[in-house]
């Protein structure tokens, strides 16, 4: 397609020098985290490929460990120590090089954060103490000869990087990270001739840097990673004061500047959660760098918006835009601006679901907007193509949320007859409930990339419908409808009843009918009101309790939570719990935790501490609660009820339809499907991927059970040396 995009997206497209490298456009794909590391070479080729035919002019690893001592495991991290590790990253840069792009490679020496849970190396770093981000994990001090050591370990990293195919090395001083480390006085307490004065915590990053562009420094651009303000004021890192000073030191020493802000521990202050922060959030720090530096800077902010990143260029707040979360979200960004396709953008949505796969410790990332995302290699998935439709069938998909949003998306990609059918008068299901929520706008970027993608398919297949607005199917009508293949995505429901993950039944006394009990959709769609003293009764992990304990208590109710599964528990692996705590803390929200429910009243509910049983567990004969009853039970008072206890599918269409299976095929039915919350209640990325899948699985012999995927595995029997040999080890 030619190049259609309007004028003052050109600055975008301006080639630019860094070093003895040249990138082809502003756009840079910053490192982030895929699950790949090196042990899966063809995942994480695959997954940067791809970025690369979308237009990107420079692709990074995710952080890479420059040695064992640099170990992060449970988390998945590259790693480079040697050459088995060189011949698998030449997979990705191989990949990356044949659509004209950069690779670069991020050098990772993680210190006291570094847990070295597989190599049991200890990190060496320079100040012992223990980390504010790991638990149990303390690092060596450093002496000269520790210093020197290490030293070297970037260098020879560096080397190995340059034979893997690497155009940019990137010396890593961000999220509190091993160079930074000495820079920062919270980190450096050291008395000798590397720690006090600026100069001399400056010294190590300053000696690396020297050593690696000596290294290499004439075959690859050399760029550093600068956590420029660690956000402790005067006890860390500040922008105003040794940043720039920083700055000017090294500025010799760089081809360019990576600038972020904030550290480890917090690190939803970079990766900033759409809940909390918009895009280009950091510039305040980052525009800084230009004022003092004679050298290209790239910055991150979850740039979205080719307007955003004209503005921060032509104002002179940075040279290169760099994405991780928009790369992961649409890998044809750049292509998209290029030809003028905006609308066909889609929008990373800022959810971070993408960064907790990382946390929880490195399982293949996912991603809420692109269900291809960490599925390039092993599905063979690609988020542009499709596979042309293997049969003639038409296909009703009911249910226009993520799930069958997406799915009924899929199929008309492919040249399927699809008729799309929602009771709701827009595409979105739940999403469109969410996006009411407090900072929980952007999500709806989901809904609205399928909405507008649906209405050019329909278009363009003109016998493909979308029927919003009309009664809920029956399954009479199902059967009656014409279609030959027939998928559910009818999603689920909060249960009304209190049935939760702590006692798996319902709670005595609770009904959603009643007027001062109610479930999230009765608040949020029904307009149910809700009483001066609300408690909310929480057994959800995830924002549904937050937010609906944010938006009442914003609106002057006084809110109380009874929680007994972690309040917001899986907003640490989002890094949205840090800034969610401290909202609700400011609120005086009071949070009620380890805690659960006997019973419900009229105006009063039962509560007790989950630990409260005893310390003991007993046999004391059949039919016996095996533990000591200790419980301490105290009476909480409450106008309105709220219960987040856990959702239920409605699945009730699905079930009468399979039970009326032998009238399928008189009514020329081929299959019945389910997908999404419908078949079980999950993250909406999950959901929206179970639609993907079916979508693109649609003319196997049974596409409700996934097809086996690519696995990249260890072969028992032989095993790796460092040497770049194998042999023989351990047989049966």
């Amino acid at each position: 397609m030619a190049d259609k995009r309007p004028a003052k997206y050109d600055i975008l497209f301006e080639p630019i020098q860094i070093g003895p490298k040249v990138m082809k456009n502003r756009f840079h794909q910053s490192p982030h985290c895929i699950g790949a590391g090196s042990d899966k070479p063809g995942f994480q080729a695959a997954h940067r490929g791809v970025k690369a035919e979308g237009g990107w002019g420079a692709i990074n690893t995710e952080y890479c460990s420059i040695h064992p001592e640099s170990d992060d495991t449970h988390r998945v991290s590259a790693r480079i120590w040697d050459e088995g590790d060189v011949r698998n990253l030449r997979a990705m840069t191989d990949e990356i090089h044949r659509h004209d792009a950069l690779a670069g490679v991020e050098l990772w020496y993680g210190s006291s954060h570094a847990p070295c849970m597989e190599t049991r190396c200890t990190p060496r770093g320079a100040t012992q103490y223990a980390s504010e981000f790991e638990t149990l994990t303390y690092c060596h001090e450093m002496d000269h000869d520790d210093i020197r050591q290490v030293q070297q370990y970037y260098v020879d990293a560096a080397l190995r990087s340059r034979d893997a195919g690497f155009d940019i090395v990137n010396v890593y001083g961000g999220h509190a990270y091993l160079p930074v480390q000495f820079l920062s006085p919270y980190h450096n307490k050291r008395t000798d001739k590397y720690g006090g004065a600026f100069e001399n915590r400056a010294r190590f990053w300053v000696e690396t840097l020297e050593q690696v562009k000596k290294a290499v420094g004439n075959d690859c651009a050399i760029a550093s990673r600068f956590a420029i303000d660690s956000l402790y004021g005067t006890a860390g890192v500040e922008v105003e004061v040794d940043g720039i000073k920083f700055i000017q030191l090294a500025d010799d020493l760089v081809d360019v500047w990576d600038i972020k802000v904030g550290d480890i521990a917090e690190w939803g202050e970079d990766a900033g959660p759409s809940r909390f922060y918009r895009q280009g959030h950091q510039i305040p720090w980052q525009k800084f760098v230009k004022q003092h530096s004679k050298k290209a800077v790239l910055g991150v902010g979850r740039f979205t918006d080719p307007e955003k990143m004209a503005e921060v260029i032509r104002n002179g707040e940075l040279d290169i835009i760099s994405c991780a979360r928009p790369s992961i979200s649409d890998p044809f960004l750049p292509q998209k601006i290029q030809e003028g396709r905006m609308d066909d953008v889609r929008t990373c949505i800022g959810c971070n679901v993408c960064i907790s796969r990382w946390e929880i410790g490195g399982p293949p990332m996912i991603c809420t907007q692109n269900a291809t995302a960490g599925e390039e290699y092993r599905r063979g998935w690609h988020p542009e193509k499709f596979e042309q439709a293997g049969s003639d069938d038409t296909i009703l998909v009911i249910g226009a949320g993520p799930a069958g949003g997406e799915a009924a998306r899929v199929l008309m990609e492919r040249g399927y007859v699809v008729h799309l059918a929602d009771s709701a008068d827009k595409v979105g299901g739940h999403v469109n409930t969410v996006v009411t929520l407090p900072g929980l706008g952007e999500w709806g970027y989901h809904r609205d990339y399928r909405e507008v993608q649906l209405d050019k398919l329909v278009k363009k297949n003109r016998d493909s419908q979308l029927a919003l607005g009309g009664k809920a199917l029956t399954a009479d009508d199902v059967l009656a409808y014409g279609a030959d293949k027939v998928i559910l995505a009818t999603g689920s429901s909060w249960c009304g009843d209190g049935t939760n993950a702590l006692s798996h039944d319902p709670i005595p006394g609770i009904d959603s009918s009643k007027p001062n009990h109610a479930t999230p959709e009765q608040i949020l769609v029904d307009g149910k009101a809700v009483g001066k003293r609300v408690t909310i009764l929480n057994a959800d992990p995830y924002f549904m309790g937050p937010s609906l304990a944010e938006m009442l208590a914003a609106k002057g109710h006084e809110v109380s939570v009874i929680d007994g599964v972690g309040f917001g528990k899986y907003m640490h692996f989002t890094l949205e719990a840090p800034n969610m705590h401290r909202r609700l803390h400011e609120l005086h929200v009071r949070v009620v935790g380890d805690s659960w429910v006997t019973k419900v009243e009229d105006g009063r509910i039962e509560i007790y501490n989950i630990w409260g049983d005893g310390s003991r567990r007993e046999y004391r004969g059949p039919g016996v609660i095996p533990r000591v009853e200790n419980r301490t039970h105290e009476w909480h008072e409450y106008d309105t009820l709220v219960l987040v206890t856990g959702r239920r599918s409605n699945d009730g269409l699905f079930r009468e339809l399979k039970a009326r299976k032998d009238e399928w095929a008189a009514n020329d039915i081929k299959g019945v499907y389910v997908v999404g919350d419908a078949w079980a209640p999950k993250l909406m990325a999950d959901a929206t991927f179970d639609g993907h899948r079916i979508a693109r699985e649609i003319e196997e012999a049974n596409p409700q059970l996934p097809l086996a995927y690519k696995r990249e595995a260890s072969v028992w029997g032989s095993a790796y040396l460092p040497g770049g040999e194998y042999r023989q080890e351990w047989k049966l």
